[in-house]
């Protein structure tokens, strides 16, 4: 059974978007120096494009953790398979997300770095589905809201393909 894939947001809108956002976040933190926090492995694309897009000093984290395994759906159960490398004590932080459903794993994660005594620690996603949340996360940025419907693209997979799709498209099975 082939998956046919239907465009969601094209590149040119993720492009206007994410550049509109990078200008945002350079102007709430002018004067400092931001440290992003990507979630890997669906955060990296988006998190790379809005750090080009970023004016003001910018350094990097990656952090992965895991709620979905070869699903399709969220198991509820965060693990953390790969932890920060550097400190985030004093730092004003900013997690990137490709994604936020339910928001288990951010209701895990936030509070877990808030512990690590960050100056400032915010939150910027590529996709928001409030449709599917069950835990309330504070969104901070949001590029775009989106139905329902499971996506893939730009960094968004199903059982690791279609990441590198230059467009966020919903799967479509036969």
């Amino acid at each position: 059974m082939a998956d046919k894939i239907k465009v969601l947001i094209s590149e040119e809108e993720l492009n206007k978007k994410i550049k509109a956002m990078g200008e945002q976040i350079s102007k709430d933190y002018e004067g400092k120096t931001i440290h992003l926090i990507c979630v890997l492995k669906g955060g990296v694309f988006f998190t790379t494009e809005l750090a080009k897009r970023i004016t003001i000093p910018v350094t990097f984290d990656f952090m992965s953790c895991s709620s979905y395994g070869s699903d399709t759906k969220s198991s509820g159960i965060v693990k953390i398979v790969k932890d920060l490398d550097e400190s985030i004590e004093g730092r004003d932080v900013l997690v990137v997300e490709d994604i936020i459903d339910s928001g288990r794993t951010l209701s895990y994660l936030l509070p877990m770095l808030e512990q690590r005594k960050p100056a400032s620690l915010k939150l910027c996603t590529l996709l928001d589905k409030p449709d599917r949340r069950v835990c309330d996360v504070p969104v901070d940025y949001t590029a775009f809201e989106v139905p329902d419907v499971f996506v893939v693209g730009y960094g968004l997979d199903f059982d690791q393909k279609y990441r590198n799709l230059p467009y966020i498209g919903v799967v479509e099975n036969d």
